[in-house]
């Protein structure tokens, strides 16, 4: 199945997140085996949040990744194009400041960030090229990109397994666990089409970032891809 066939009308996609919004955290931590928080805790580690630091975290749900931002001291945009998440997160932690954003059009001035960050949510941009380049817009110079996403596994006989076994498991737990279980499979679709490390690296850096690199978390399940504004 290619990513083509997988594209979907923002509104539909926004419309799919508003369902799953009251128990998102949950289904993360079931779906990923309890490795969400470990994926979450590496970016946190590969931001290194310094106090009064402006951070941009889009697709931020219910604000799960921005709360520890925001506990190192830094100053935290928390935003999210699913009015259903941010409804919840306002509901889960008031303390946050959350915002309504379309990661193409971005409602912040230029230079205004000194980290953009992005996890789990990249791969549902339906223009991520275009998304890429508003990130940069917003970036200070010298500001950093960081995108934790799921990609694709090193090992090719764990990336069979992975795809046959665990990627086929994920719609019929879904099924049994959320109200709305059609969008976990499609996210189930979306991480299988969704381009492995180096593609994403070149369409990081053809934005206008630099020094791109990746890491590789879980044997490549999850990768992080980090990048700098000249």
């Amino acid at each position: 199945m290619s990513r083509a066939t997988l594209q979907k009308d923002p509104k539909d996609v926004a419309a799919m997140f508003d369902e799953t919004a009251a128990k998102y955290d949950l289904m993360n931590d079931v779906m990923s085996l309890g490795q969400t928080r470990l994926w979450r805790r590496a970016v946190v580690q590969s931001i290194d949040p310094q106090p009064g630091e402006r951070i941009l975290d889009i697709a931020a749900g219910p604000g799960s990744s921005s709360i520890p931002l925001r506990e190192a001291g830094a100053q935290v945009a928390s935003a999210d194009f699913s009015l259903g998440m941010l409804r919840q997160g306002r509901k889960q932690s008031p303390e946050l400041e959350f915002t309504a954003a379309d990661a193409t059009r971005l409602p912040f001035a230029d230079a205004s960030f000194d980290v953009v960050t992005m996890s789990f949510g990249f791969r549902n941009v339906v223009e991520p090229e275009v998304a890429l380049r508003e990130f940069l817009r917003v970036a200070t110079p010298g500001g950093r990109l960081l995108i934790c996403e799921f990609s694709q596994p090193v090992n090719r006989a764990f990336r069979t397994i992975y795809s046959e076994y665990l990627m086929a498991a994920f719609p019929p737990v879904a099924r049994r666990l959320s109200s709305n279980p059609e969008s976990y499979v499609y996210l189930a679709e979306s991480i299988q089409t969704w381009p492995a490390q180096e593609p994403l690296a070149q369409m990081i850096s053809g934005a206008g970032w630099g020094g791109v690199e990746w890491r590789n978390l879980t044997g490549g399940i999850v990768a992080l891809h980090r990048a700098t504004k000249s």
